[in-house]
């Protein structure tokens, strides 16, 4: 790991919504880029949830509880990365096209 980078902390809901994400269809490297994190973390979060221990912290005991504020906080961190990548798509379709526009005007060597 870098130095001075230190590991992500995550909410139980943002793991869930992540896993959610994965067993509703989207592939797991699509949703952990959406959502700005490691593949890996996002795959292990989706064993545990298979086996049940996803909310379980290391010694088996349940993970602390997470106030309102802070899962708005995740829920509006996920939707923000969603969008970036929306409006990245958006830009690059547009720029695609409007390249393909601009060969097609008279006067452009074509």
């Amino acid at each position: 790991m870098d130095e001075g980078r230190s590991r992500g902390k995550y909410t139980l809901e943002f793991k869930q919504e992540a896993v959610r994400q994965v067993k509703a269809g989207r592939a797991a490297s699509v949703v952990a880029k959406t959502l700005g994190m490691p593949k890996a973390s996002l795959t292990n979060w989706v064993r545990a949830a298979a086996k049940g221990q996803l909310g379980l912290t290391a010694d088996g005991k349940a993970a602390p509880m997470v106030t309102p504020e802070q899962a708005e906080i995740a829920r509006l961190r996920a939707e923000v990365a969603r969008l970036r990548m929306e409006r990245d798509i958006a830009k690059k379709a547009a720029a695609y096209f409007a390249q393909d526009v601009l060969q097609g005007t008279p006067g452009s060597g074509r």
